[in-house]
Protein backbone atom coordinates (compact mmCIF):
# COMPACT_ATOMS: atom_id res chain seq x y z
CA UNK A 1 0.00 0.00 0.00
CA UNK A 2 1.18 3.58 -1.08
CA UNK A 3 1.70 5.57 2.35
CA UNK A 4 2.90 8.99 3.00
CA UNK A 5 4.79 10.21 5.23
CA UNK A 6 5.59 13.99 6.33
CA UNK A 7 8.96 14.41 8.17
CA UNK A 8 9.98 17.65 10.15
CA UNK A 9 13.93 17.31 10.29
CA UNK A 10 16.49 20.33 11.27
CA UNK A 11 17.76 22.45 8.43
CA UNK A 12 20.71 20.80 8.53
CA UNK A 13 23.69 19.55 5.69
CA UNK A 14 23.18 16.40 5.51
CA UNK A 15 19.81 15.50 6.47
CA UNK A 16 18.65 14.31 3.25
CA UNK A 17 21.25 12.20 2.35
CA UNK A 18 20.73 10.62 5.92
CA UNK A 19 17.12 9.61 5.14
CA UNK A 20 18.11 8.33 1.57
CA UNK A 21 21.29 6.45 3.03
CA UNK A 22 18.26 4.61 5.58
CA UNK A 23 16.16 3.87 2.53
CA UNK A 24 18.87 2.13 0.85
CA UNK A 25 20.71 0.27 3.40
CA UNK A 26 17.27 -1.16 4.67
CA UNK A 27 16.16 -2.13 0.87
CA UNK A 28 12.50 -0.16 1.35
CA UNK A 29 10.75 1.46 -1.68
CA UNK A 30 11.36 5.22 -2.19
CA UNK A 31 8.54 6.27 -4.72
CA UNK A 32 9.03 10.44 -3.87
CA UNK A 33 10.69 12.42 -1.65
CA UNK A 34 10.54 16.37 -1.46
CA UNK A 35 12.25 19.05 1.20
CA UNK A 36 11.44 22.32 1.75
CA UNK A 37 12.17 24.91 4.33
CA UNK A 38 8.54 25.39 6.91
CA UNK A 39 7.25 28.74 8.69
CA UNK A 40 10.45 28.53 10.91
CA UNK A 41 13.54 28.29 8.27
CA UNK A 42 14.81 26.64 11.34
CA UNK A 43 13.23 23.39 10.53
CA UNK A 44 12.26 21.49 7.23
CA UNK A 45 9.06 19.01 5.89
CA UNK A 46 10.22 16.21 4.05
CA UNK A 47 7.33 14.50 2.21
CA UNK A 48 8.00 10.88 1.52
CA UNK A 49 6.12 8.29 -1.01
CA UNK A 50 7.20 5.01 -0.31
CA UNK A 51 4.80 1.45 -0.52
CA UNK A 52 4.79 -1.21 2.07
CA UNK A 53 2.85 -3.40 4.07
CA UNK A 54 2.07 -2.62 7.74
CA UNK A 55 5.29 -4.04 9.26
CA UNK A 56 7.80 -2.68 6.76
CA UNK A 57 5.99 0.88 7.22
CA UNK A 58 6.19 0.26 10.96
CA UNK A 59 9.91 -0.39 10.68
CA UNK A 60 9.92 3.15 8.17
CA UNK A 61 8.64 5.00 10.92
CA UNK A 62 10.75 3.65 13.08
CA UNK A 63 13.82 4.03 11.20
CA UNK A 64 13.03 8.10 10.42
CA UNK A 65 12.29 8.45 13.94
CA UNK A 66 15.84 7.09 15.22
CA UNK A 67 17.92 9.78 12.65
CA UNK A 68 19.77 12.40 14.06
CA UNK A 69 18.20 15.28 12.93
CA UNK A 70 14.70 14.11 13.61
CA UNK A 71 12.20 16.36 15.36
CA UNK A 72 8.49 14.60 14.02
CA UNK A 73 7.68 11.27 11.81
CA UNK A 74 3.78 11.40 11.16
CA UNK A 75 1.72 8.98 8.48
CA UNK A 76 -0.32 11.16 6.37
CA UNK A 77 -2.14 8.09 4.84
CA UNK A 78 -4.74 7.72 6.84
CA UNK A 79 -5.27 11.14 8.03
CA UNK A 80 -7.30 14.09 6.78
CA UNK A 81 -4.25 15.76 4.31
CA UNK A 82 -3.46 17.89 1.40
CA UNK A 83 -1.48 16.66 -1.25
CA UNK A 84 -0.08 18.27 -4.66
CA UNK A 85 2.45 17.39 -7.01
CA UNK A 86 4.09 19.95 -9.77
CA UNK A 87 4.15 18.79 -13.62
CA UNK A 88 6.33 20.39 -16.09
CA UNK A 89 6.05 18.73 -19.54
CA UNK A 90 6.76 19.84 -23.09
CA UNK A 91 5.05 18.86 -25.59
CA UNK A 92 5.34 19.00 -29.89
CA UNK A 93 3.37 21.76 -31.07
CA UNK A 94 1.81 21.99 -34.83
CA UNK A 95 -0.46 24.05 -36.34
CA UNK A 96 -2.88 20.53 -36.35
CA UNK A 97 -2.71 20.24 -32.84
CA UNK A 98 -2.80 23.89 -31.29
CA UNK A 99 -5.68 24.59 -30.86
CA UNK A 100 -6.45 20.98 -29.12
CA UNK A 101 -3.96 21.05 -27.02
CA UNK A 102 -4.61 24.77 -25.66
CA UNK A 103 -8.14 23.33 -24.72
CA UNK A 104 -6.53 20.49 -22.96
CA UNK A 105 -4.30 22.85 -20.55
CA UNK A 106 -7.82 24.68 -20.04
CA UNK A 107 -9.27 21.68 -18.98
CA UNK A 108 -6.47 20.82 -16.77
CA UNK A 109 -6.51 24.23 -15.54
CA UNK A 110 -2.43 24.45 -16.27
CA UNK A 111 -0.79 26.79 -17.36
CA UNK A 112 1.79 27.86 -20.56
CA UNK A 113 5.02 28.91 -19.23
CA UNK A 114 6.84 28.81 -22.57
CA UNK A 115 6.06 28.42 -25.52
CA UNK A 116 8.12 28.12 -29.29
CA UNK A 117 7.02 27.54 -32.89
CA UNK A 118 7.45 23.84 -32.42
CA UNK A 119 7.18 23.26 -28.90
CA UNK A 120 4.82 23.99 -25.75
CA UNK A 121 5.61 22.99 -21.79
CA UNK A 122 2.81 23.25 -19.52
CA UNK A 123 2.58 23.34 -15.81
CA UNK A 124 0.25 21.62 -14.00
CA UNK A 125 -0.34 21.07 -10.22
CA UNK A 126 -2.40 18.66 -8.44
CA UNK A 127 -3.07 15.56 -7.02
CA UNK A 128 -0.95 12.30 -8.25
CA UNK A 129 -3.94 11.08 -10.14
CA UNK A 130 -4.83 14.38 -11.74
CA UNK A 131 -1.18 14.48 -13.01
CA UNK A 132 -1.28 10.83 -13.96
CA UNK A 133 -4.33 11.58 -16.50
CA UNK A 134 -2.65 14.43 -17.33
CA UNK A 135 0.32 12.65 -18.65
CA UNK A 136 -2.29 9.57 -20.01
CA UNK A 137 -4.32 12.55 -21.73
CA UNK A 138 -1.20 14.51 -23.33
CA UNK A 139 0.79 11.24 -24.81
CA UNK A 140 -0.93 11.27 -28.05
CA UNK A 141 0.63 15.14 -28.99
CA UNK A 142 3.61 13.84 -28.59
CA UNK A 143 5.78 14.63 -24.99
CA UNK A 144 9.53 15.88 -25.72
CA UNK A 145 10.25 16.11 -22.09
CA UNK A 146 8.04 16.11 -18.44
CA UNK A 147 9.36 16.52 -15.01
CA UNK A 148 7.18 15.65 -11.69
CA UNK A 149 8.18 17.03 -8.13
CA UNK A 150 7.64 14.15 -6.50
CA UNK A 151 4.20 14.69 -3.46
CA UNK A 152 4.26 17.51 -1.05
CA UNK A 153 1.61 16.85 1.35
CA UNK A 154 0.13 18.65 4.43
CA UNK A 155 -2.68 18.14 7.26
CA UNK A 156 -5.70 19.63 6.46
CA UNK A 157 -6.61 22.69 8.33
CA UNK A 158 -8.56 22.83 11.77
CA UNK A 159 -12.65 23.94 10.90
Amino acid sequence: MKHIISVLVENKFGSLNRVASMFSARGFNLESISIGETEDTEISRMTIVTRGDDQIISQVLKQLNRLVDTIKVTDLTRQPHVERELLLMTLKLSKTTQHEIFELINVFKGKVVDIKQKSITIEVIGSPDKINTTIDIFRPYGIRELARSGAVAIHRGES
